[in-house]
């Protein structure tokens, strides 16, 4: 079965530590219905720091990627009606939905 990367893209934090505990039950909700599709739940990203191809080194980074998370589906369209449930969206946060291409083993 595909598989598929959600990038959590920028998101509000919510305005108080009630919102804030409302939203990750909802969240929490959201994630337990994905059941047997979700792979890898969501891992947020931090102390994101950028390396150049002339090597400099800078701190942050150049997109508003704030984690990831990967599900299995039968097909894209599938993939994006889980994501569309995705209370992340509630917080002015978007969704990249991608697949993930099978690459050869390397030995």
């Amino acid at each position: 079965m595909p598989q598929f990367v959600l990038v959590y893209l920028g998101g509000n934090q919510p305005s108080s530590p009630e919102k804030a505990q409302q939203h990750f039950e909802r969240y929490t909700q959201w994630l337990t219905s994905i059941g047997e599709s979700l792979i890898v739940p969501t891992i947020p990203l931090k102390d994101t720091v950028t390396v150049s191809s002339s090597g400099t080194v800078r701190e942050g980074g150049s997109s508003a990627m704030s984690g990831f998370s990967i599900i299995k589906a039968e097909s894209m369209q599938a993939a994006l009606d889980i994501a569309k449930d995705c209370p992340f969206l509630e917080i002015g946060g978007s969704l990249e939905v991608s697949e993930l291409m099978q690459m050869p083993p390397t030995h």
